[in-house]
């Protein structure tokens, strides 16, 4: 069992389906029908992905009436965001030492051009 919201976010997100069900519901909320409509698959397998996206904390389901409509709970991706901005922040200093070495070997080149002619 997960035990920390990070990999329990990460866990729901795995999987492709739940991540085109919270696309979906960044829209706006919808039933259960309405979310399994663009997918083959069952009823029960739905829910079971319904299921973990709500254990997760990613989704809620209410109730009004005779439906029980899910909506998008977002609060948990802020934490993957703080987790991948340590990572950009990474690979933005890795590119900008990549472009400044990119530029040494071209004033080198360009350098060594102007002496050849």
């Amino acid at each position: 069992m997960v035990t920390d919201q990070l990999s329990a976010t990460f866990a729901a997100l795995a999987d492709p389906t739940r991540r085109a069900i919270l696309a979906r519901l960044t829209r706006g909320e919808a039933t259960v029908k309405e979310l399994s409509a663009p997918f083959a698959m069952s009823g029960p397998a739905i829910s079971k992905h319904l299921r973990v996206l709500e254990q997760a904390g990613l989704i809620s389901r209410g109730r009004e009436a005779q439906w029980r409509p899910c909506r998008l709970e977002a609060a948990p991706m802020r934490e993957v965001t703080e987790f991948a901005e340590e990572y950009r922040r990474f690979w933005d200093e890795s590119y900008a030492r990549l472009d400044d070495y990119l530029k040494t070997l071209q004033t080198k080149k360009d350098g060594t051009d102007d002496h050849d002619e």
